[in-house]
């Protein structure tokens, strides 16, 4: 019995340990992407990044492959792993796409809400509110997402959770550089709306709130020349 229980545990952590490399590659390469710290057009290499991540090359290719598949990179065999550039038309389909999986979760969260989500909601605008102020577009957007993120964990829908996280990045790309170079944020207002509309129990007009947010990047990816 002692044996059966050591395999049973041993067998249990080993991929899990290989997930979390994989994801930690993913999130910081992904991340300095977001940022711009790691430039549209800039090639990236494994071998490279994994010493500067202080991992093996292995979950640093299987970050890339993923990356690939959400747009952030793109790849040419026995040639190159590219930075891909920001284009407008890509930003706008992911600002639709995301947009109506908030659009459904906040529909089927509002009337599902505790009085202490509503209040976490509250904070994370605060703390969005004097980040748009005080210029710190990292912070700003960490709280963005911390307030719709509310309403995406209430919803429970997991499918729609996955969807806004593939395809945020590639709105947060062009909306942290424009922000960067002196251009809004979302509106504190509109999320003072959302919120208000979601203590009341009001779900059309949380929905209408969330779909003029979206719209607004949207329109943000309209000004945008189609690649940058």
């Amino acid at each position: 019995m002692t044996w059966y229980l050591t395999f049973q545990f041993v067998d249990a952590i080993q991929p899990v340990r290989r997930t979390l490399l994989r994801d930690r590659a993913y999130e910081a390469i992904r991340d300095a992407i977001v940022a711009g710290e790691i430039e549209p057009g800039a090639v990236v290499r494994d071998a490279e990044l994994a010493d500067r991540l202080g991992l093996s090359r292995a979950p640093v290719r299987e970050a890339f492959t993923r990356l690939v598949d959400e747009g952030l990179l793109e790849s040419k065999p026995q040639s190159y792993t590219r930075v891909t550039p920001v284009v407008a038309a890509e930003v706008r389909d992911a600002a639709a796409v995301v947009g109506a999986m908030h659009e459904l979760v906040t529909r089927v969260a509002v009337p599902r809400l505790s009085a202490a989500d509503v209040e976490t909601m509250r904070r994370s605008n605060e703390r969005f509110a004097a980040a748009v102020e005080a210029g710190y577009v990292d912070n700003a957007l960490r709280a963005d997402d911390d307030l719709h993120d509310v309403l995406v964990r209430v919803s429970g829908n997991h499918a729609a959770a996955a969807t806004i996280a593939r395809y945020t990045p590639l709105i947060r790309r062009l909306e942290r550089r424009r922000f960067g170079e002196g251009g809004n944020c979302r509106s504190a207002g509109l999320h003072d709306q959302l919120i208000e509309a979601c203590a009341a129990g009001d779900v059309d007009t949380a929905v209408r709130v969330t779909a003029e947010i979206w719209r607004g990047l949207e329109e943000l990816a309209d000004d945008e020349p189609e690649a940058h």
